[in-house]
């Protein structure tokens, strides 16, 4: 069976971090690019960072920049996404997903699990 499992999501005060993690069950995610996208209520979708699979290239968006890291544990089958001097504005649910290329995110994933809600608390 074909799964992501995004974990790691807590409640946090402004300035602290958290790790979330994507596992990734009946395929191999270094074979896609993997990315993180939220949602806050009401709000629309958001691309928050992604890893390719090519060559290992991330991209930020801008509001995240210096303050996310993602990575990969090949080995894991994992990605993660490391978090830190979260904002109340980082208050959202977090998914992480596939894609086959890094122009189709954040809208047209392959794969994508139910994702993990992340409060900051000001």
């Amino acid at each position: 069976e074909v799964q992501l499992q995004a974990s790691g999501g807590g409640s946090v005060q402004a300035g602290g971090s958290l790790r979330l993690s994507c596992a990734a069950s009946g395929f191999v995610l270094d074979d896609y690019t993997i990315g993180w996208f939220r949602q806050a209520p009401g709000k629309e979708r958001e691309g928050v960072s992604y890893i390719t699979s090519s060559d290992g290239s991330t991209y930020y968006e801008d509001s995240v920049k210096g303050r996310f890291t993602i990575s990969s544990d090949s080995a894991k089958n994992t990605v993660y996404l490391q978090m830190n001097s979260l904002d109340p504005e980082d208050t959202a649910i977090y998914y992480c997903a596939s894609y086959v290329e890094s122009i189709y995110f954040p809208d047209t994933p392959v794969h994508f699990g139910q994702g993990t809600l992340v409060t900051v608390s000001s």
